[in-house]
């Protein structure tokens, strides 16, 4: 049992709900690896409540907080500073409150980079074409640290083929559009959308086109292994599960909050998993994985 003192770090994640989130679980297993005299806290906070919220945050001693659905948005609006990160990403994950200010930034793009590195050893973004399905806030994110990084072409893939226009024009530089996905020569391809994930349809795409060398990413991480990443896994493809994402997002802002620099490890990683399904059922079928809270699964986010 975790004893804290009067002078014991706080922080904690913001959503509405919250009870699926896989955060404290997260940050309390560094907590307790590192000896901490600190707490991280499931924070349910309604949308017309939020900005008091995250100030209350601030006036109370806490020294920041994650921000995950539905607040990413509002989370960039109630800051005095936010970093490039958050700026390109149009979004806040994560809150530090310092100096008398609330700082954000966006710590998704850098957690899909070091997901990449750690399950794809060798890649580099410069590699070749990327190709992105979804553009939403996650795909926003992704594109925006692939394009800072150095690849030389993105690729958005959308049903609704306006909002992957918006999205591109708002990015800038090299970012294409295309309603198919144009994997001959692509180094890399990434599922942003929750197609794949339990209780929704698997994503339909051949990777035949593909070149052996490519890495294929699915963000999703309910179940590990999705029907995408089973089929790249069958052609020898190098394949890279959405649960690292979560890992590595959230190394900053426990590093600003609790002052030690967390590591990602096979021990987090089975702790953080514990009751989520291996891979697809049979026939392909996404198994269901039980609800963890009262609301069940949520929709895709990273800060969960």
């Amino acid at each position: 049992m975790t004893t804290l003192s009067g002078s014991a770090r706080l922080a904690g994640v913001l959503g509405f709900p919250v009870a699926h989130s896989r955060s404290p679980r997260l940050h309390g297993f560094w907590l307790r690896r590192h000896g901490i005299d600190g707490a991280y806290l499931p924070l349910p906070v309604a949308p017309d409540r939020f900005a008091a919220g995250v100030r209350a945050l601030a006036d109370l001693g806490f020294r920041g907080a994650n921000v995950t659905i539905p607040h990413k948005l509002a989370g960039f609006e109630v800051c005095d500073v936010v970093d490039a990160s958050a700026r390109r990403a149009g979004a806040v994950n994560t809150l530090v409150f310092r100096d008398g200010a609330i700082h954000g930034a966006n710590t998704d793009g850098f957690g899909f980079l070091e997901s990449i590195c750690e399950q794809a050893p060798g890649w580099r973004p410069e590699a070749g074409p990327a190709v992105l399905m979804g553009a939403g806030g996650a795909a926003r994110a992704i594109a925006a640290v692939l394009l800072d990084a150095g690849c030389p072409r993105v690729t958005l893939v959308n049903r609704t083929l306006a909002h992957a226009e918006a999205l591109a024009r708002t990015l800038g530089g090299a970012i294409d559009v295309a309603a198919a996905p144009p994997l001959e020569g692509a180094a890399l391809l990434v599922n942003t959308t929750s197609l794949g994930m339990a209780g929704h349809a698997a994503l339909a795409i051949d990777l035949a086109p593909l070149p052996a060398a490519a890495v294929v990413a699915d963000i999703v991480y309910v179940p590990l292994e999705t029907p995408l990443l089973a089929a790249a896994r069958a052609r020898g493809l190098r394949a890279v599960d959405g649960l690292g994402m979560l890992l590595h997002q959230a190394r900053p802002g426990f590093e600003a909050w609790f002052g030690v620099a967390p590591q990602v490890d096979a021990e987090l990683r089975a702790f953080v998993a514990h009751d989520i399904p291996p891979g697809p059922g049979p026939n392909g079928s996404v198994r269901p994985i039980q609800p963890s809270g009262p609301s069940g699964p949520t929709a895709i986010d990273r800060t969960t």
